[in-house]
């Protein structure tokens, strides 16, 4: 790649802030709970082990971390550049070329809130009857992400 191509290539990871933060806090609120239904008896402290509460707790920590760690391996991520665009994973690639994009649509908040979190994108491909959706606010840097979109789609919308 020549530097101009590489000037214009962009690259988004998928954003895993929710899978970090809820870890914690399903952790935290398991830590607690195991805290305060301990038994303080003769001034020494005992847990109390045989709780389905905290067995449930503990359940739903393990699973955070499982889809945690399920999606740091599964690396996600979007490269945008002047030929197309690419959704690239650890176990696939996929890529779309500007040739089979028939349209490119970016919703409007509806709502009476601004917020980005209920923006979507949808790709509407020559060669495929459904639309692909793309949640930026699932990316990080997600303003640059739509950024590009609207540049591709200028550019689509041009031809």
């Amino acid at each position: 790649m020549t530097s101009e191509q590489l000037k214009h290539k962009s690259s988004f990871r998928y954003n895993m802030s929710f899978y970090y933060q809820s870890t914690i806090i399903y952790f935290i609120v398991f830590s607690l709970y195991l805290i305060i239904r301990g038994e303080v008896v003769d001034n020494s402290y005992t847990l109390v082990i045989k709780d389905p509460v905290l067995y449930f707790l503990a359940i739903i920590v393990v699973i955070s971390i499982l889809a945690l760690l399920f999606n740091l391996f599964k690396k996600r991520h979007i490269e945008i550049d002047q030929n197309g665009i690419v959704f690239i994973s650890r176990f696939k690639r996929r890529e779309i070329p500007v040739e089979k994009i028939e349209s490119i649509r970016l919703t409007r908040e509806r709502r009476t809130v601004q917020t980005k979190a209920f923006k979507l994108i949808i790709l509407k491909l020559k060669s495929r009857k459904r639309r692909l959706l793309v949640r930026p606010t699932d990316y990080e840097n997600f303003d640059e992400l739509i950024k590009r979109f609207q540049e591709l789609k200028t550019r689509i919308e041009s031809k």
